[in-house]
């Protein structure tokens, strides 16, 4: 009889570690699932405007960045760059005079649980960089995966889940032996009676268990669930097309112009500083240098053909704000001051161009909420700086000054 029971007790633990793996590894894929989110959110409302992961845009690239300094030391950078600077720290001072003695704005209010969450979404990212695939010779047409990437786990959890699943099939197929044994001695034992034999060799009715209404009504939650939640994931994406990249019809290389010859991109988008619209470069901006350089080059040829017939280059338009948001290129260039990089990324680094922000209203009502304004020289924005130094560290930001009011964007 206490064969039996031991049997039991086998079939029970069996059953228990099996589900407690489950519930252990969908656990695990959420709750990092959550934080990565959680990261990726704070990041892209607070973060994307000066960084990114893999690029230096108006401060340095991300990735690998819990790597450089102690955990407590980055605590204290995001939540106050300037007092870990003034406090003579040589890594912050070399970094501060590195990148032209930027300020970096200050996040007092994130806790440390908030910053874990952004180191684990640099994390992610920098173990999973976006695919850019090349383009051919003639256009460019590049995928990115970087803009709407599905977060699953990243490579820590994979290698503690695959070390995990291997610890437990080992302890099932112990305990599977165990039951084998236990089965074949009760089998044979003529001691043991029919009736505890006939639980032995029981079998699970599979088929029952699958035409049971409890799976059904599991089944079928699960699917609605799984339907209504990649409904709404669709209907967030609508009008994102962050990562796009149209084939052109010349091979313009950004990273080759902007980045080897240093370029400014207010030689060829010449309406940034003055205009609504950066415009479109025309093709006798072009050929104040290819009049003499490369002439010979096929993509060069194109440019001669359309200025020969007359006939203007279709360029495909990459950034796309909808007719209901109102968009000064100027506004924000020459009186903010911002850099290009701000909104579009590293151009100088695009071989073809993408979108690289997703340009969406929280985004831009994220940059306003924490983008400072220079009120030097002017009087009114220094009547401003009084009001709101308290609050804001004596630093105006454009939330201060209407930023965030719907009639900026929307009339």
């Amino acid at each position: 009889m206490y064969l039996k029971n031991y049997l039991k007790l086998c079939k029970i633990f069996l059953f228990f570690v099996i589900t407690s793996f489950n519930i252990f590894a969908n656990n695990s894929i959420s709750q990092e699932e959550d934080v990565i989110n959680a990261g990726k959110k704070l990041f892209e409302g607070n973060c994307a405007v000066c960084h990114a992961v893999h690029e230096q845009v108006i401060g340095p690239a991300l990735s690998g960045v819990y790597k450089r300094r102690p955990i407590d030391w980055i605590y204290a950078f995001v939540k106050n760059s300037q007092k870990v600077i003034h406090s003579g720290d040589a890594y912050a001072v070399k970094l501060y005079e590195k990148y032209g003695r930027t300020q970096m704005t200050s996040f007092e209010d994130f806790s440390n649980e908030n910053i874990d969450s952004l180191i684990s979404y640099i994390k992610y990212s920098t173990d999973n960089p976006p695919v850019v695939e090349a383009a051919d010779n003639n256009a460019g047409n590049v995928v990115s995966s970087g803009g709407n990437q599905d977060m699953l786990y990243n490579s820590y959890m994979t290698i503690m889940l695959v070390a995990f699943s291997i610890i437990l099939l080992i302890i099932i197929c112990i305990l599977f032996l165990i039951i084998k044994f236990i089965s074949n001695f009760i089998n044979k034992n003529q001691d043991i009676s029919n009736e505890d034999k006939e639980f032995v060799n029981q079998k699970v009715d599979f088929k029952k268990a699958v035409n049971s209404y409890a799976f059904k009504k599991s089944l079928l939650f699960l699917t609605i669930a799984i339907v209504v939640k990649s409904v709404i994931d669709g209907l967030f994406s609508i009008g994102i097309q962050q990562g796009y990249a149209p084939r052109q019809p010349i091979a313009f290389s950004h990273q080759l112009h902007a980045g080897q010859y240093q370029i400014e991109c207010q030689y060829c988008h010449t309406g940034v500083m003055k205009s609504k619209n950066a415009n479109i470069p025309s093709a006798n901006i072009c050929m104040n240098c290819h009049s003499a350089i490369k002439k010979d080059s096929t993509e060069i040829k194109k440019i001669y053909f359309a200025i020969e017939n007359n006939i203007p280059i279709e360029w495909v338009r990459v950034h796309n704000l909808p007719k209901l948001a109102y968009f000064n290129h100027a506004q924000h260039v020459k009186v903010g001051g911002l850099e290009c990089q701000n909104c579009h990324g590293a151009i100088e680094e695009m071989e073809v161009i993408y979108q690289h922000a997703p340009l969406t209203m929280g985004w831009c009502i994220a940059c306003h909420r924490n983008q400072e304004v220079n009120a030097n020289g002017n009087e009114y924005y220094d009547q401003l700086m009084q009001v709101h130094s308290s609050k804001n560290n004596n630093q105006l930001k454009v939330r201060d000054i209407g930023g965030l009011e719907c009639g900026k964007c929307h009339y």
